[in-house]
């Protein structure tokens, strides 16, 4: 049995995780999955961390590109994450022939068509399952195991982080910048939130999703984002009431006509699967032709979750690399269009604050009769406790409609002398 050297660039708690898996485990993936894996070479610039690791000073460099290009290293595992450096370290392993392993979702929804072209060329492996679920495995049955389905939809909750708030935002009745100031303290949310709360994140890891699922290439910038800033405690109780509950999903379908690919908070049933997903908990939920419908659950975030990934994919990696084989991620050859937003069709939850006044409410359905979308229900919710006396709140759902005429519908409300606010537009998803 050959030992398969790795070189790890960036030695964080992720990085730590990996040497502490791969020092624990050696004799038994030895034994179970038929390879042998030493980390021989690490990059980091907090040189605090090699001592900690127990790398010498041989081992050990703030240069990265040290490790990729050293003769001895069979398997590089990009952990440094972003898209400047890291891209350029990537290519310059599969440049070299070796396969890379990497967590960086940000990178591969970036600039994932040039890496996967240029290691298809170089017949190097490129493996990625740390980038979308964390701990979860759903790549790997994603192009195996369910390879003999068409996967016609993939989405879920992939964001631990938002999902805690949300969650606490659900069972507490707080707000948003309480539960983020909580989130916090505690290390779920970091001091810049943006990636999290505005859905940046997740729309990384359905790009990466959508593209393997319909082997068509899906980017970052392809993913329409929304994040949970806006979200109010009282929109959570208010569907609450009709039995929905609020999540931050990344949604992609596979449609006649093109890829729906979208990040939101969307109103979800109550006795759907992803809607008992709680905390810092994760779930990919999928639909194949044959298949039916598989969700996969566990911590997405996390050092041990992402390590636990990353070294399953060196074990992957490396008996690859012992047999010879040629596995490439996305080959994503299909080259379906993306749909715009506005073409999406949904239902929709709309809260607006009005004036309590005779003939409003029939104003009100003018607007929504102008542009063809059909209310389901409406309801009004008693005083509005923000504003004075005279204004209450009304909800309304909708019948199944397109994005382009709900977004006129709000357009023309806003304009309605008796219309105070336009509160809040939520999708409600259709699970069926």
């Amino acid at each position: 049995m050959k030992t398969i050297k790795v070189g790890i660039l960036g030695l964080g708690v992720v990085g730590g995780g990996v040497i502490d898996i791969i020092n624990r485990h050696r004799e038994k993936m030895k034994k179970h999955a038929g390879v042998d894996l030493e980390v021989v070479r690490g990059a980091d610039i907090t040189t605090e961390r090699f001592e900690q690791l127990g790398l010498t000073s041989a081992q050990a460099t703030t240069d990265a590109f040290e490790v990729v290009n050293d003769p001895n290293v069979d398997i590089v595992v990009e952990l440094i994450g972003g898209t400047g450096i890291a891209r350029d370290l990537v290519l310059a392993a599969i440049e070299a022939g070796k396969p890379v392993i990497t967590a960086n979702k940000a990178l591969l929804a970036t600039h994932g068509e040039e890496i996967f072209e240029k290691a298809d060329a170089k017949g190097v492996d490129i493996r990625f399952e740390a980038s979308v679920g964390g701990g979860i495995p759903v790549l790997e049955p994603l192009t195996h195991a369910l390879t003999g389905n068409e996967i016609s939809r993939v989405m879920g909750i992939v964001n631990g982080t938002t999902n805690y708030m949300l969650t606490r935002m659900t069972d507490e009745g707080l707000s948003f910048d309480e539960v983020l100031k909580d989130a916090q303290a505690l290390g779920y949310a970091e001091a810049d939130p943006t990636a999290d709360v505005d859905g940046f994140d997740a729309a990384a890891k359905i790009a990466i999703l959508a593209s393997l699922a319909f082997n068509s290439r899906v980017t970052l910038d392809d993913v329409a984002t929304e994040g949970i800033r806006n979200l109010s405690a009282t929109d959570i109780e208010f569907a609450e009431e009709i039995g929905y509950t609020v999540k931050l999903l990344a949604i992609a379908n596979k449609l006649d006509d093109g890829i729906d690919v979208r990040v939101h908070p969307t109103m979800i049933p109550e006795a759907h699967q992803l809607a008992s997903v709680n905390g810092v908990y994760n779930a990919v939920y999928l639909t194949g032709d044959f298949v039916g419908d598989v969700m996969f659950f566990g911590e997405g975030a996390g050092a041990g979750a992402a390590a636990s990934a990353v070294v399953g994919d060196l074990v992957e990696a490396a008996r690859a690399y012992q047999s010879g084989n040629e596995v490439i991620g996305c080959t994503c050859t299909d080259n379906m269009p993306i749909l715009p937003l506005d073409q999406l069709q949904t239902r929709y939850y709309v809260r607006l604050v009005i004036n309590d006044k005779s003939g409003v409410i029939a104003q009100l359905g003018e607007v929504f009769a102008r542009y063809g979308v059909s209310l389901k229900s409406l309801k009004q919710h008693g005083a509005y406790a923000d504003g004075p006396d005279g204004q209450v709140e009304f909800i309304f759902m909708t019948h199944r409609t397109v994005e382009a005429d709900m977004q006129s519908v709000l357009r023309d409300l806003v304009e309605l002398d008796d219309v105070v606010e336009v509160a809040s537009m939520l999708r409600v998803e259709n699970l069926d």
